[in-house]
């Protein structure tokens, strides 16, 4: 696999570029540190606040926990107290003592005791990322997150993540989701490079061959969301509920940046295993951000990307969030990067100069999460701005390779410094 140089002036080659990127991270994380709770991370809200009654989840406890740890990686003072205080979140009160796993909210609730692929795979994505952090603890929660993860979700038989169980292991959901799995390829990505073992690089291509190589080609290169147990297309879930936060209707251009992306990461990183790398990995990802880019940008005639699409590419949900933004940003660079094409440089500054003129926010801190269709502030899906880590790690992508992994990339820049 090659990676080029673009033969033009690029953002990705320019100092004030990258300087902008790097002090536009630390405003986001400066932000972040105030959702800390005694239990973990809780909910910010429009101004940075956390409600009276914020308590901490396991999805943004971890997320934080995962962003702090790569800001201390980089040698940022004032985070390493914050990525232990999530070790000890997810090690205590987030996790399920006598069954194993973690809850989506601190505290027995009888509305709370499922087990979710998705936030488990957040749990060993932070895991991995304190491990690289070296922070006290680190290590058995990795060990515990992979224990569960290979005793619980990991289907050898389908090669891809089961989706949710009851709190004891029982009642598995009849559901298949490439939402959990997106973020399961994530995280195993990061494994990979933690553990040195390459059943992980494995099981993210056995995952990528059917969510995308096999779903996704099969319908333009716009992810299929929804599957039942046998991983048949539920092409009408959530047909009543189009917004939902995490199984929409229909597909979701900003899944669609996201997993263009984890597939050129996926490529690198088996490229540099000494690993036997299919090409459809590349070309995947170049029609995935494509299609997504024609069906997704600007398709209500203003600019922004729409939150869903039907199964005929009209617009469902016309809200743009954030997140799909970062994702859109990330997925251009790491084109960028890896072909050199200058139609990824003209997207990478499209998406950046969009989300500066109406994402960021110069008066509140952090980004707006979400705006309506004529692209003021919302929060019909998504209140307040508890998300560090799209944005994060967005204005981080650009700056590393495309492996290994963020976290393990950082450690790495971070012993090549000279002194």
């Amino acid at each position: 696999m090659d990676t080029f140089q673009p033969s033009f002036d690029s953002w990705l080659n320019a100092p004030a570029h990258q300087h902008w990127l790097a002090a536009e991270g630390l405003r986001l994380l400066t932000f972040a540190k105030a959702s800390k709770l005694p239990e973990g991370f809780g909910n910010l809200d429009e101004k940075g606040h956390l409600a009276p009654d914020a308590h901490a989840e396991t999805m943004n406890t971890a997320r934080m926990m995962h962003s702090f740890a790569m800001a201390h990686i980089q040698g940022l003072p004032g985070f390493a107290e914050l990525v232990d205080h999530g070790v000890r979140a997810l090690s205590g009160p987030l996790r399920d003592a006598e069954h194993g796993g973690w809850f989506a909210v601190a505290g027995h609730r009888d509305d709370n005791t499922g087990k979710a692929a998705y936030l488990h795979a957040f749990v060993a994505l932070a895991a991995s990322s304190a491990v690289v952090a070296k922070r006290p603890g680190a290590q058995a929660l990795l060990d515990e997150a992979i224990r569960v993860i290979d005793a619980h979700f990991w289907s050898e038989e389908e090669g891809a993540m089961r989706e949710s169980f009851a709190r004891d292991w029982s009642g598995e959901e009849a559901y298949r989701g490439a939402n959990s799995n997106m973020h399961a390829t994530e995280a195993f990505l990061a494994l990979a490079d933690v553990t040195d073992d390459h059943r992980w690089l494995v099981r993210a291509q056995r995952i990528v061959e059917r969510v995308i190589h096999g779903h996704a080609g099969a319908n333009d290169y716009l992810v299929v969301e929804h599957f039942d147990r046998d991983w048949q297309p539920l092409r009408e879930y959530n047909h009543d509920n189009p917004a939902d936060g995490f199984r929409p209707y229909g597909t979701t251009p900003g899944h669609g940046f996201e997993w263009a992306r984890l597939l050129l990461h996926l490529e690198a990183a088996r490229v540099r295993a000494g690993m036997l790398t299919p090409g459809w990995l590349a070309t995947d990802a170049q029609k995935l951000f494509d299609n997504n880019c024609r069906h997704g940008w600007n398709i209500d005639g203003a600019p922004g990307i729409v939150y869903t699409l039907d199964w005929d590419n009209r617009a469902v949900v016309r809200h743009r969030l954030h997140w799909t933004h970062c994702e859109a940003s990330a997925a251009a660079s790491a084109l960028l990067k890896r072909t050199g094409d200058e139609q990824y440089e003209t997207w990478y500054r499209l998406f950046w100069e969009f989300c500066d003129s109406h994402f960021i926010d110069r008066c509140d801190g952090s980004w707006h999460h979400e705006l309506d269709p004529l692209n003021r502030p919302s929060a019909d899906i998504w209140a307040g701005k508890p998300d560090l880590y799209h944005a994060w790690q967005a204005v981080l992508i650009p700056r590393l390779p495309l492996a290994p992994s963020m976290a393990t990339a950082l450690g790495q820049l971070s012993q090549s410094v000279p002194v």
